[in-house]
């Protein structure tokens, strides 16, 4: 068959409905993550204007503590500590570490003892400016000697979790008990003299981009946040403002039995639905294929001007790629080496805040140009060749602009943690939260480039008038194919970073709404966006290759999509859990999310099909680039699936879990494993394209580089992230939470810390590997036919 007779849509009845469903289903998820917004905003934990002890002297009002949390930004210190266990694992848990701390000092005001109480566990024995290394395990304060010791000590545990558990925020002036005010006074002073203390043994340097009074605020929004953890909402006496986590029982905070219920029922539904979609993908989707096949990018044809252009991106992309893995084995080093890099001093040049803001925006920013650069270059091989007028102009102008965007945010990330960039700080500076740390001025610029791309990509998809009438009528008639799902994605992608925006010329005075926001973008551009635009993309260069129908590849991407809306758009509640949300996150995060991990069933089940045809293919000229693809597939469903959605969000074991280094696993293995090689995979195919028919392409360099990969993801999670993370988990079920972040537990680990270097010295020499297996690429003019020990077969066009 023709490619001309396949430029009308095949007519699938499965397909034709399941596009409608994925409709439905998308208008339906969205609107009650609407709802959801709603009552997010309506019950996040309420500002006093004041708190204030009985005899009405002001500790902190509700201005101190917004400023506050606009220190805590600036600073950025949600990427060296944590809040809420949102944000880096290398410092202590903020509002943790500050809720024992608040309970500590409220018992010695109770019995009127300046000694700590027995039973104390660490890290609350010490001052919270002088918390460090040297801290035993078990508790450093002997048990009560005598049966009345205990009886007395019990009485002042249960009165000090009453009165922390009795504060009312919802009160305009929330008035104190003095031994709760006296306690709260206390940790002010204490977090002020921590945050402009040097600790070189705990990798901290002092905040410079804090003032005296900006550094008294902020320690006045970290105890906020800390209150909030404790303080009973008054319509649920047995649930705190984060569903009673962190887990800390010394203040009473244990699991909520709205925690434990939704886990079960979550479970239950997770195996009925994992049956149901078997069913579905042996139904419709594991039959014979004998649908027409295309064969498009089979065929080489010449090289348009922007296909051209986009080689420098995917430099950029492999130097950046190595940039990122610097900054990572830098911070992993301090891990295990905290005042020191093998005897040179960094944190004063390199603090680690900002080692992790560049390593978390690395893989975003070459992992969004890899899938930029492949969309451009693939593109025009879609529309058969042909090109827009000024496209190639327009590529190059969104690589330069996206470069100076880019340069300019990180150089301002910098100045913004270092405290030269002051009051524009937000605008130009660091805005302090994980993974969208760019001011405000360059997260505007970053959309504009998203935004710019899609345009671009819809330019080179058709590229003239009569194909671009005939793929509107073919969309808003509802015969819609994959190109158009291709396009989709890309504008998906772009419109969910807006959310990251809001509000747009300030911060919110909530850390709940502030982070809600965030996740939409983190969560949704992850579990929503970039899979959405991996299954378009990946299923299309399969049909385009002749391997599969476009009639089973459409289906295969309906139904997966269906999954991901499902799962990631309302999935996103699994991370808003412990924020300050209201209690209906549970049972709307713990169900949706689980089914996330049903398309990534799909994808390996895809893949495993995808294998076999490959294999049996006479000739495959693309098989470096798939070896990628299908490996992205198989550590979406480890790192995506099994190392989260099918264990980390249920919410019983979330509860423990959340904020420790089994949560680093699931990052890392999702992100690079799904994602990461996904980018790599999709530029070594625009590379073996860009070879020509009959070159000889040296496939052994990138096979490598692959495997230099997967093993060092496998040496991290086996030498690195479950040797420290399941002790974690451990000894937050045992000790609590505090306990299991402080820099005590992570002393006891120091051998495995430093066996994060054996994967770290693979990962990185397959980086640098196929950095230079990019430029010798492409430095070969396209037929070169020198390079020796590569498959060169393209596969004939019918």
């Amino acid at each position: 068959m023709q490619d001309t007779d396949l430029s009308r849509p095949s007519a699938d009845p499965v397909s034709d409905i399941l596009k409608w469903v994925l409709l439905v289903t998308a208008v339906i998820c969205f609107a009650l993550l609407g709802w959801a917004t709603v009552l997010t905003y309506e019950q996040a934990p309420p500002h006093p204007n004041a708190f204030t002890d009985r005899a009405a002297n002001v500790i902190m009002t509700s201005d101190d503590i917004v400023a506050g949390k606009g220190g805590f930004q600036k600073a950025d210190l949600m990427d060296y500590g944590s809040i809420y266990g949102m944000g880096s694992y290398f410092g202590e848990d903020y509002t943790a570490s500050t809720l024992v701390r608040l309970g500590v000092l409220t018992k010695q005001s109770l019995t009127g003892s300046g000694q700590t109480p027995p039973g104390t566990k660490a890290p609350a024995t010490r001052s919270l400016a002088t918390t460090g290394p040297g801290m035993p395990p078990e508790p450093t304060t002997a048990p009560p000697a005598t049966l009345p010791e205990a009886l007395d000590d019990a009485a002042a545990t249960a009165m000090m979790q009453k009165q922390l558990q009795a504060i009312d925020l919802t009160q305009p002036t929330v008035v104190l008990p003095d031994s709760v005010a006296q306690a709260v006074r206390a940790v002010q002073a204490e977090l002020t003299t921590k945050l402009n203390t040097t600790n070189l043994s705990a990798g901290w340097v002092p905040a410079k981009a804090l003032d005296e009074r900006l550094r008294a605020q902020t320690a006045d929004f970290i105890i906020y946040s800390a209150i909030t953890t404790v303080a009973r909402r008054p319509d649920h006496p047995e649930t705190s403002w984060t569903e009673n986590w962190p887990y800390e029982p010394s203040v009473g905070n244990v699991p909520t039995t709205n925690t434990f219920r939704w886990t079960w029922i979550s479970f239950c539904f997770t195996f009925f639905a994992m049956g149901f979609v078997l069913w579905l993908y042996r139904a419709y989707l594991d039959s014979p294929d004998d649908a027409p096949k295309e064969t498009g990018l089979a065929v080489y044809r010449a090289l348009t001007p922007s296909q051209v252009k986009t080689g420098k991106y995917f430099i950029v992309v492999a130097l950046v790629f190595l940039a990122s893995q610097g900054a990572g084995a830098i911070m992993a080093h301090s891990y295990y080496e905290r005042d020191y890099f093998y005897g040179i001093q960094l944190n004063y040049i390199l603090p680690f805040n900002f080692l992790r803001s560049f390593h978390l925006q690395a893989p975003i920013i070459w992992i969004g140009l890899g899938w930029i650069a492949s969309g451009l270059f693939i593109a025009p091989a879609i529309a058969g060749g042909r090109e827009a007028k000024g496209q190639g102009f327009l590529v190059d102008l969104l690589f330069w602009v996206s470069l100076f965007v880019v340069a300019a945010a990180l150089t301002g990330n910098y100045l913004g943690i270092q405290g030269v960039i002051d009051k524009g700080w937000f605008w130009f500076g660091n805005q302090g939260l994980s993974y969208i740390q760019l001011g405000r001025f360059w997260q505007i610029l970053f959309f504009v480039a998203l935004l710019s791309w899609s345009g671009l990509m819809f330019r080179a998809l058709w590229p003239t008038r009569d194909t671009l009438v005939e793929a509107t009528k073919q969309f808003w008639s509802g015969r819609i194919r994959l190109e158009h799902l291709i396009w989709a994605a890309t504008i998906n992608v772009a419109v969910l970073y807006v959310f990251g925006m809001i509000p747009l010329t300030g911060i919110h005075k909530s850390f709940t709404i502030t982070d809600f926001w965030r996740w939409w973008v983190v969560h949704l551009w992850v579990e929503q966006s970039f899979e959405f635009f991996a299954v378009a993309m990946s299923a299309y260069l399969l049909m385009s290759l002749g391997l599969v129908s476009r009639k089973l590849a459409e289906r295969s991407v309906y139904l997966e999509l269906i999954l991901i809306f499902l799962g990631g758009v309302l999935g996103t509640g699994h991370h808003l859990y412990w924020g300050g949300g209201p209690s209906m996150w549970v049972p709307l995060g713990t169900m949706f999310s689980f089914i996330e991990v049903l398309p990534l069933v799909l994808l390996i089940l895809e893949a495993i099909s995808q294998h076999r045809l490959i294999k049996g293919a006479a000739a495959f000229d693309y098989g470096l680039a798939y070896l990628y693809i299908l490996g992205s597939a198989f550590w979406n469903f480890v790192g995506a699936g099994v190392f989260g959605g099918g264990t980390l969000n249920a919410p019983l074991v979330n509860y423990y879990e959340h904020g420790t280094f089994l949560t680093l696993n699931h990052a890392h293995t999702a992100l690079f494993g799904a994602f990461g090689l996904l980018a790599l995979g999709l530029i070594y195919f625009c590379l073996r394209y860009r070879a020509g028919p009959g070159a000889v392409f040296d496939e052994r360099p990138g096979r490598i580089a692959f495997w230099c990969y997967n093993a060092a993801l496998l040496m991290w999670i086996f030498l690195h992230f479950f040797p420290i993370g399941w002790p974690q988990l451990d000894a937050v079920f045992e000790h609590g939470f505090a306990w299991a972040r402080s820099q005590a537990f992570y002393d006891q680990y120091l051998f495995w810390q430093w066996m994060r270097m054996p994967g770290d010295v693979v990962f990185s020499a397959g980086a640098l590997l196929m950095g230079w297996d990019f430029l010798m690429k492409l430095r070969r003019p396209r037929g070169d036919l020198r390079e020796h020990g590569g498959r060169a077969a393209a596969v004939p066009a019918e």
